[in-house]
């Protein structure tokens, strides 16, 4: 699709957010900023919300909202992060110094290399401590941050504190859980549910009026109700649906468009690597699902499960019934908010590998 995305185009103003309790939360911000943490399930506008507390509350919110997704950094090696044309400014010499060496004291033993860490700590003090472009502040967004490292959330908890008064963190994340009291505790709570139906269907005809595309009502709930509280899946899938049906959002194409917009195919590529063997493939588009499209660990799971359900003849009922009891083995961890990444790599390569157990533990 070369148009302009819809998410993008129609991105809701402070006061159209749906959800009114979302609303009042960041309403009362505007005026007393603070930090953040903006929490909910994937697709549901956590992004979209605080886009819009930034336009309401800076006069350049393109200068002064910095988006950093947390798998640009631990994602990535020492040399990518040192790459990027947001970071490699911060990043001149790359060394770090001990205490004897900034004593004086310059001799080679105390000169150190920085590690991972010590690049995203100092890229984040940085960010945080320059002048905003305009007004008092600027917004720092970290996204994903159920998946920054403890020992990185101690370093951030310090770096809130001393820069607070010229930068307001907002943490959006799926897994409140996974961040440590310190930051919970300085931050105000922002919940984010996932939209019903309605509020999903509204939303769609609003932005199918704004672009003037004839959407019938059927399709438009259609759309709504396979979304499952997914916005930003659902208003992809309606502009899919408008392209389909050549300007207009009939019931056929929206049905054409749902699944082109899913991961279906993303999702039967995950356990077709897997089952050829190749893990490693499979653990990187495992990754892309994670990072980029915003699964947690247990969603994903039921959807691989659901997938392999649909293709009997891919995989053999065999092959279909171990999948589910070592899929049962992992369950109870995705639960936990352990890394889904890691665990379901690890069902796959047993999958893959003919076994019936995990971790010597036979199955049953």
């Amino acid at each position: 699709m070369d148009a302009p995305l819809w998410t993008e185009t129609h991105a809701p103003s402070l006061s159209k957010l749906p959800q009114s309790e979302v609303r009042e939360r960041l309403a009362r911000t505007v005026d007393e900023p603070m930090n953040l943490v903006v929490q909910g399930p994937p697709g549901v506008g956590k992004t979209a919300a605080v886009r819009a507390l930034a336009r309401e509350t800076h006069e350049d919110p393109d200068a002064d909202l910095i988006e950093i997704n947390v798998a640009d950094f631990f994602d990535r090696t020492k040399t990518e992060i040192r790459e990027d044309p947001r970071f490699s400014r911060f990043l001149q010499g790359q060394t770090a110094f001990s205490k004897q060496y900034r004593r004086g004291d310059q001799s080679n033993k105390y000169k150190r290399q920085w590690s991972k860490r010590d690049m995203i700590s100092h890229v984040m003090q940085e960010l945080a401590s320059y002048k905003p472009a305009s007004g008092t502040y600027k917004t720092v967004l970290l996204d994903n941050a159920e998946t920054i490292r403890e020992d990185f959330q101690q370093s951030l908890r310090r770096v809130m504190e001393q820069f607070h008064e010229n930068t307001q963190f907002v943490l959006a994340t799926r897994q409140p859980s996974k961040l440590i009291p310190a930051i919970r505790s300085r931050c105000f709570p922002v919940p984010v549910r996932a939209p019903t139906t309605d509020e999903i269907e509204s939303v769609l005809e609003r932005i199918a009026d704004r672009e003037a595309v004839d959407a019938e009502p059927m399709a438009l709930n259609l759309v709504a109700s396979k979304a499952g509280g997914d916005l930003r899946y659902a208003v992809l899938a309606a502009q899919h649906a408008a392209v389909e049906g050549d300007g207009k959002i009939t019931v056929d194409s929206a049905d054409a468009a749902l699944s082109e917009v899913g991961h279906e195919n993303d999702l039967k590529a995950v356990l077709d690597a897997a089952a050829a063997g190749e893990i490693s493939d499979a653990r990187d588009q495992l990754t892309e699902l994670i990072d980029d499209d915003g699964f947690d660990g247990q969603e994903l799971l039921s959807e691989l499960l659901r997938v392999a359900d649909t293709y009997p003849e891919s995989y053999g009922e065999a092959n279909l019934i171990r999948l589910h009891r070592l899929a049962g083995a992992v369950d109870l961890d995705l639960a936990e908010g352990n890394d889904g990444r890691l665990h379901i790599t690890h069902l796959l390569a047993a999958w893959a590998g003919g076994r019936d157990e995990l971790d010597g533990e036979a199955l049953i």
